[in-house]
């Protein structure tokens, strides 16, 4: 077994890989750009090497700069993790020069399943069903869109040596197709130094499924089930799970014997995964395999028991596997959400800046239920622009779907981040939504659920009524906690009300208020609600029970009453005495700027290009400047014709929220 091994990645699959290794008696070395000096990764590894400035491409995907760190501290192997260099095949062929394992495929296997056209073209050979595309390299967007039309719309634009939502495009027209092409080949460049790009038939409503293999050297594959990865935005998973609602299990069993026949035609070992597109009709397609750790891999071993990454680090070692294909039984269900720092407000943006306050829920590991949070951050860090912007995997198990979806709803609740723009309020409203729950979901859940974007969950009437009830009792205590310091009276019980009316969702709701020793209890819209909780005024997280049910609420105090977030929704409750209810009735209501005649930086990002010039008529839709931020580019268009009065930025200029871009004339 290694002594040290070295891990070629940053963030949250840094610290996972770093705390297997630690538990198998492993020392590890981490590798850090300047942006990454304090990270958590480089705190956690047993040694640290600087590797370059902030941009991946120029220290985490430069090869000759993780080479020589590895020659610096004598690690005898290599963890890539995923992304960077995890798919590279000259990077595993560097490594095997050097006489140092790669804790991943051969380079013969990268090379066949690694690169998306390659790996399309052997399966296609081997009798796999695969989506209808063009294979070939495609030199520019005339070609791009002339191939589209062949195949025809709406057409998928890839990255070759793509992962994780970049480089990827959807096209319905042959603008598209252009502009698709062209900003996937800048994206990939970036992300992976290699900008070949191809295009296949885009599916519409279908499933992600992908199927988990593990080889070892001996000849020995298996599949560890499936995982549904089918919520994704911008062809990026943002809540997956395992196992999927929607196979039998004679699919489940049909793609995973697939799965592994194709990883051993390719002499395939370590830990990969094979990735599948199924209709309705339960057919299922090789779409690509990955030749790495997948990210979501966390939802694989919570029903299955297995560490991956210990299967990895073993296989890698020269180790047999030590299970056959009959002893992994599916046990549970496992739920991953992935934090993002983005703003589902500003159409899931990208966000950066520090991290006030980074409180994850308590991990645990209980027989019915379970908790992991793999993240690589910590209260006080940065994120930085210049890589992904995913902050932690939220993930939960318990025996059945519907309770590890509960699990969920609490484990969201009780996370606490502040100081960006995040999509815990996003994730939570997925959780409540009757599709999600139901089971009955595709890859286009998110465009068809929320065609507008994101503007938070509106909470069921009962639960706006419990969280009503709820911030009547804080209330009662905030108010008992005032009389005291103020000293007005002794016998506070005389100073602090019991009639009050709150006012939630356009809704003014009288309550009256009953306490005793053990909780209050608040009659509310006709109703008694039981509320017992150990909240002290100042906490910002209330976790309490309602009638017996656990309720969690993020809070912070506001004139007249509070903010309440739960489930999605950000609330303004005010909790007034009868008299303060009267006045506060005609208060006038404060109306926002008006900024419908400035085109504003909705996150903090670069100017790539401005696509217009000043006196310039444009019209809706049309692109007026691309900004890139976290290795996204993001196109900004024109939500009405107008005309260009004056343009602010200029291509390289970085940017913050709201700076203005561009003004149009009145």
């Amino acid at each position: 077994m290694f002594s040290k091994i070295l891990i070629a990645n940053r963030g949250e699959i840094a610290c996972r890989v770093i705390k297997t290794a630690r538990k198998m008696g492993i020392r590890t070395v981490a590798v850090y750009s300047d942006a990454d000096r304090h990270a958590l990764h480089v705190q956690m590894a047993d040694e640290a090497v600087h590797i370059g400035p902030p941009p991946a491409n120029q220290s985490y995907i430069v090869i000759d700069r993780i080479m020589d760190a590895i020659r610096q501290t004598g690690a005898e192997a290599v963890h890539p993790g995923y992304g960077f260099l995890s798919e590279n095949m000259k990077f595993a062929e560097a490594l095997a020069n050097e006489g140092v394992a790669f804790i991943g495929p051969p380079a013969n296997a990268i090379e066949a399943m690694g690169d998306k056209i390659t790996s399309k073209k052997l399966a296609q050979e081997a009798g796999v069903s695969t989506v209808p595309g063009y294979m070939g390299l495609i030199a520019d967007a005339d070609e791009a869109v002339k191939i589209s039309g062949e195949i025809g719309y709406p057409v998928m634009i890839k990255a070759s040596a793509g992962g994780g939502g970049k480089g990827m495009r959807i096209a319905w027209n042959d603008d598209e197709a252009r502009e698709g092409f062209q900003s996937s080949k800048n994206e990939a460049a970036a992300s992976f130094g290699d900008d070949r790009i191809f295009i296949e038939k885009f599916v519409t409503q279908p499933r992600h499924i992908e199927i988990q293999v593990l080889a070892d050297q001996h000849g020995n594959t298996v599949y560890l089930h499936e995982r549904e990865c089918s919520i994704q935005r911008r062809n990026q998973k943002v809540i997956e799970e395992a196992p999927s609602p929607f196979l039998d299990e004679a699919t489940r069993r049909a793609m995973g014997e697939q799965a592994c026949a194709l990883a051993a035609a390719v002499g395939y070992t370590s830990a990969g995964t094979v990735e599948f597109i199924v209709d309705g009709d339960k057919n299922f397609y090789f779409l690509e395999m990955n030749t790495r750790l997948q990210v979501e891999h966390p939802v694989t071993e919570l029903i299955t028991g297995v560490d991956l990454v210990e299967q990895m680090i073993r296989v890698a070692a020269g180790e047999k596997l030590p299970f056959a294909q009959s002893d992994l039984k599916i046990n549970g269900w496992a739920i991953e959400s992935r934090l993002y720092a983005e703003d589902p407000y500003r159409n899931f943006l990208p966000s950066i800046g520090r991290l006030t306050r980074y409180r994850p829920p308590a991990e645990l590991a209980e027989p019915t239920r379970a908790v992991r949070n793999d993240t690589g951050v910590y209260e006080g860090g940065e994120i930085s622009m210049y890589y992904d912007p995913m902050i932690a995997k939220l993930c939960t198990w318990a025996p059945t779907r519907a309770q590890a979806i509960e699990e969920m709803r609490l484990a969201l609740d009780e996370f606490e981040l502040e100081g960006i723009g995040h999509n815990l309020p996003f994730l939570s409203a997925v959780m409540d939504h009757p599709r999600f729950v139901s089971g009955e979901i595709t890859t286009a859940f998110i465009a068809e659920e929320y065609p507008e974007g994101f503007a938070g969950a509106c909470l069921p009437q009962d639960l706006l009524h419990r969280v009503a009830a709820c911030a009547c009792a804080m209330n009662r205590v905030a108010e008992i906690r005032r009389a005291r310091i103020s000293g007005r009276m002794d016998n506070h019980e005389r100073v602090v009300g019991t009639d009050w009316v709150v006012n939630i969702a356009d809704e003014s709701l009288p309550a009256r208020i009953r306490a005793d020793r053990e909780g209050a209890t608040v009659m509310l819209a006709g109703q008694d609600f039981r509320i017992t909780s150990d909240w002290k005024p100042g906490q910002p997280l209330a976790r309490l029970m309602v009638d017996g049910t656990p309720l969690v609420m993020k809070m912070n105090r506001i004139p007249g009453g509070y903010r309440l977030r739960l489930r999605g929704a950000d609330l303004k409750v005010h909790v007034f005495s009868p008299r303060q209810a009267d006045l506060a009735r005609l208060m006038p209501e404060k109306l926002p700027p008006d900024t419908s005649r400035l085109l504003l930086c909705p996150m903090p990002g670069m100017v790539v290009s401005i696509a217009v010039s000043e006196g310039d008529e444009v019209h809706e839709g049309q692109a007026l400047a691309t900004v890139e931020a976290m290795k996204m580019e993001n196109i900004l268009r024109a939500e009405r014709k107008g005309r260009v009065a004056r343009i602010n930025a200029t291509p390289g200029a970085s940017l913050a929220v709201d700076d203005v871009i561009m003004e149009f004339e009145p």
